[in-house]
């Protein structure tokens, strides 16, 4: 059975949709067994709110129920005020969860379906989401190959989608619903806009447009008609967002680069243009060649004309590579001769030598122009007298503190 045909037969009750759903492994969990695996939803638990309504972090283990694995969990507890539509969302969520399985698909272990409570159960993935993680962080910006592990994995998710039978369209791919394991395995999350993708002779699915501004496809927001093609536009935007750190809309910003796709289109597909894009806060370390690579992706995914874009497997074709590109920049080494005597502080005079590959030179000189502050110039090796290394990136930061180096910058 189809969504479309389960969401259009009237009231389903709790027995039909267990019917609907008996090879599916779900757990049908009772209101009673859900309130103990949160203490009684309690203040600690409660991870926080979303359109959905608010989540809790629980556990279950085989004394709530026979057979049931102890793990950690997160449960969805649907805010009925909502209307039928946050019914409809939650019935999404328990149909195609239930029925798909993928390792790039946040696993859904359960549900409750039982007078006015709607809850979802799924594993808990201790990172959060991606958007916490490339926006809120407070611990440093992701990693290059980080953010191609995550890309990569939300591609694989999203092409399994489209290749199902039938094929599913997601509806709803950005930064928030993508969720992150300790090990920043991906998985896709929030299934409650998701359809099934046109199928037979059928072009498209006509539908009320839904999503998130900023990632819905031009030509989904025009008309309503939905392809696969609207997730590649939408998974477009957040390949850019992982190339440039920023939100596909800021307001905080000048107007012109407000938008993020509308500003960073033109220069995605010149080498010679792209660190105006890439995230500052990665310090250049990363892939020149893969950068370029997941550039010409993401500019191709954000064509105008959904028949220009790639599917999702050719994206994962074309990602996958950049993940052994090791062609990182390299900066320096910059060598600071010193003489060291006992108990005396000594200034250091600087001599750099720059050894760069010509490819990265560019990308390198403008980096340095842009932001001449920028610790990518921390690339350095300290030697004493007697030629022990004595430091890396920390003696640089001293350094900066020094009178002489303030000097030499024209401070």
């Amino acid at each position: 059975m189809s969504f479309s045909s389960l969401s259009s037969s009237g009231t389903l009750t709790p027995e039909d949709l267990s019917l609907t759903l008996s090879g599916s492994n779900l757990h049908a969990f009772t209101y009673p067994e859900l309130k103990a695996a949160t203490a009684s939803f309690s203040r600690a638990n409660y991870l926080g709110c979303g359109g959905f309504g608010p989540v809790y972090k629980g556990a279950v283990d085989e004394n709530l129920r026979p057979g049931l694995r102890a793990q950690t969990v997160a449960i969805k507890y649907l805010d009925l005020e909502g209307g039928t539509q946050g019914h409809k969302e939650w019935l999404a969520e328990v149909f195609f969860l239930g029925q798909l399985r993928h390792k790039n698909l946040v696993k859904l272990i359960g549900y409750c379906y039982e007078a006015e409570h709607r809850m979802l159960v799924y594993e808990f993935m201790s990172y959060g989401s991606l958007e916490n993680h490339l926006f809120k962080s407070v611990n440093g910006a992701l990693p290059w190959m980080t953010r191609m592990k995550i890309a990569v994995g939300a591609a694989k998710g999203l092409a399994f989608l489209h290749n199902a039978d039938p094929p599913v369209i997601y509806r709803d791919f950005k930064a928030s619903n993508i969720l992150l394991d300790s090990d920043y395995n991906t998985k896709l999350s929030d299934f409650g806009l998701a359809k099934d993708g046109p199928q037979g002779d059928e072009t498209h699915v006509t539908t009320r447009v839904m999503g998130t501004h900023g990632y819905a496809a031009p030509e989904y927001i025009m008309t309503g008609h939905l392809t696969a093609k609207s997730d590649v536009y939408s998974f477009g935007v957040v390949l850019l967002e992982l190339l440039a750190g920023r939100q596909s809309v800021d307001r905080a910003r000048r107007p012109r680069e407000q938008n993020l796709v509308d500003w960073a289109r033109p220069y995605l597909k010149r080498p010679d243009r792209l660190y105006r894009v890439m995230d500052p806060a990665l310090e250049c370390q990363y892939s020149c060649k893969g950068a370029e690579v997941a550039a010409i992706v993401a500019y191709k995914c954000l064509s105008q004309n959904p028949k220009s874009r790639p599917t999702m497997k050719e994206v994962v074709k074309a990602l996958e590579p950049v993940l052994d590109m090791d062609d990182f920049f390299l900066v320096g080494p910059f060598v600071f001769t010193i003489s060291v005597e006992e108990d005396k502080i000594v200034d250091m005079k600087v001599e750099v030598e720059e050894k760069h590959r010509p490819h990265h030179q560019s990308h390198q000189e403008r980096h340095r122009e842009k932001y001449p502050n920028s610790s990518i110039h921390a690339g350095i090796v300290l030697h004493s007298q007697d030629g022990v290394v004595a430091g890396y990136s920390a003696a640089l930061r001293r350094h900066r503190r020094t009178s002489s180096y303030h000097q030499e910058r024209g401070a």
